[in-house]
C-alpha cells in the first residue's frame, strides 16, 4: 500500500486532532481521514468542506444526491459506500441511493435534474448549456444551488482523488454498501 493508514498515535502532529474529529463525528476514524492524515491541511480542508456543504441550502436527500452523484461518476469504491452509509443515516429513502449506485432514474423529477446538472457539470468542468441551465431553474432551483453544487464537487474531487491513488480500503462498517463500477 503506498499511503499508511495513520491512527492518532502514530499520525503527523498536526493532524493528531483532527482525527479527534474525524471520531467524534463518526465514532471512528475512516480510513479516508486516516490516509488524509498524511497531509494535514488536506484532511482539514475536507472536513471543513464536509461541514460546509452540509449547511448548504440542500435536504438530505439533495446532499446525497450531489455527493452520490459524483462519487459514482468518478467510479470511487471507497465513497460510495461510505456515503451510503451516511445517507441511510440521514434518513434517506433506499430508493434515492439505490437509483445513484445503480444509474437509473431517481424517484422524482426535481431530483433526476439535480443528479443530470451535477453530472453536466463533472462532466463539462463547469460549463452548463443555457438548456440545462434553464431545466435546473425550472425544477425550482436557485443560483445559489448551482454554486453550492460546486462546493461538492471540490469536497468529493479531494476524496475520491484521494481513494483513486490510495486504494482505501473500505472500512468494516460500510462494507455492507460495496459497490463497483
Amino acid at each position: 500500500m503506498l499511503f499508511e493508514l495513520y491512527n492518532k498515535e502514530t499520525a503527523p502532529s498536526d493532524s493528531q486532532t483532527l482525527l479527534d474529529n474525524s471520531l467524534k463525528a463518526f465514532g471512528m476514524i475512516p480510513n479516508l481521514h486516516a490516509i488524509m492524515a498524511e497531509a494535514p491541511e488536506l484532511l482539514e480542508g475536507y472536513q471543513i468542506l464536509h461541514q460546509l456543504f452540509q449547511k448548504t441550502s440542500f435536504d438530505a436527500e439533495e446532499i446525497t444526491v450531489v455527493w452520490q452523484t459524483i462519487n459514482v461518476e468518478h467510479e470511487c469504491h471507497y465513497c460510495v459506500p461510505a456515503h451510503t452509509s451516511i445517507a441511510h443515516m440521514m434518513k434517506v429513502d433506499s430508493a434515492v441511493t439505490d437509483a445513484l449506485r445503480n444509474r437509473t432514474e431517481l424517484p422524482t423529477k426535481k431530483l433526476q435534474t439535480l443528479h443530470l446538472t451535477t453530472l453536466a457539470l463533472v462532466r463539462n468542468r463547469g460549463y452548463l448549456s443555457e438548456e440545462e441551465l434553464a431545466v435546473f431553474f425550472e425544477a425550482g432551483f436557485e443560483k445559489r444551488q448551482l454554486l453550492e453544487i460546486i462546493l461538492g464537487v471540490s469536497q468529493k474531487v479531494m476524496s475520491n482523488y484521494v481513494n483513486h491513488l490510495a486504494e482505501t480500503p473500505v472500512d468494516k462498517a460500510f462494507q455492507k454498501f460495496a459497490w463497483k463500477a
